[in-house]
């Protein structure tokens, strides 16, 4: 009994540490959160901005290369944006099975996928199953910048003006995590090029162009994929946190639960061997008191 009393009381020494760990890092990602999200907010008016042009370039600009669509694509490239460190819940294994999902589809339909990773943990996966990845970066993405967001849409951009005969790709996805809020976080694909231009009724500005549309589009088509590659930086690293202090959240919860149990089973052990070593007390005072009677 003593022995079992002490397992109880070595678990629930190793369990209150391991909610203290949790708590403070529920309170690190916390702050965290913060940061990322600003970062992500401060990003958006630009974000908005130059979609617009490229739209309203896009409306003057109808034979481009970057706007129409391969009569029979055969290759396309998708970039996956995971993390680099675990501990935030389902948060890199949901943008894996979306890039799975969106793999899966485009084989379907007959193109070959170069898949380029972001985060440690993708990379990880993709390694320990054999698969093969184009490019990979990591160790960036909680505090993803406007350089590495360069860095990806260069490679991306390099592939995509080659022929799709020269090993050129012919269309462009990000498969990244969306923040909806504190609560909620969504992984998503979408194609970053060719341009899709989804029909609205926002009136357009009127630029004047110089010294032409097309040269215009030149510039701004790169600047425009590397700005929704940045931005998907920046909202999976918002999201990442969210979904760690989330992760951290729970495990702390349920380590303090584990711990109540745990003392709730020490009480009642203690309370047994108690009870045990007062029966075999009264049994050897019934035991004493018997032999005095009898010696009489």
């Amino acid at each position: 009994m003593g022995a079992q009393l002490r397992v109880y009381r070595r678990r629930i020494r190793s369990t209150k540490s391991m909610a203290k760990i949790t708590r403070a890092m529920e309170l690190i990602a916390t702050t965290r959160i913060t940061k990322a999200q600003k970062a992500a907010e401060a990003a958006g008016p630009y974000a908005r901005e130059i979609e617009r042009a490229v739209s309203a370039l896009a409306s003057r600009v109808t034979d481009h290369p970057l706007l129409t669509e391969a009569e029979n694509p055969t290759r396309a490239a998708v970039l996956v944006v995971t993390s680099d460190k675990g501990l935030a819940g389902a948060f890199a294994s949901n943008v894996l099975k979306e890039a799975d999902s969106l793999t899966q589809l485009l084989r379907e339909e007959g193109k070959e996928v170069l898949t380029y990773m972001v985060g440690r943990k993708g990379v990880g996966f993709y390694k320990f199953r054999d698969r093969p990845m184009e490019a990979q970066w990591e160790g960036m993405t909680e505090r993803p910048t406007y350089a590495h967001a360069q860095e990806m849409g260069a490679a991306l951009m390099e592939r995509f003006s080659q022929d799709s005969a020269d090993g050129g790709v012919d269309e462009i996805y990000v498969v990244s995590t969306e923040f909806v809020s504190m609560l909620t976080q969504r992984a998503y694909a979408t194609r970053a090029l060719p341009l899709e231009t989804e029909p609205t009724d926002e009136v357009l500005p009127l630029y004047e162009f110089e010294p032409s549309a097309e040269e215009a589009l030149d510039r701004l088509l790169p600047q425009y994929v590397t700005n929704r590659i940045f931005f998907a930086l920046l909202e999976s690293a918002a999201s990442q946190q969210a979904s760690r202090r989330a992760a951290m959240k729970a495990a702390t919860d349920n380590a303090e639960e584990l711990a109540k149990n745990l003392t709730r089973l020490a009480n009642q052990a203690r309370q047994a061997e108690i009870t045990n070593e007062l029966s075999e007390i009264v049994g050897g005072a019934d035991a004493l008191a018997a032999a005095s009677a009898g010696s009489e």
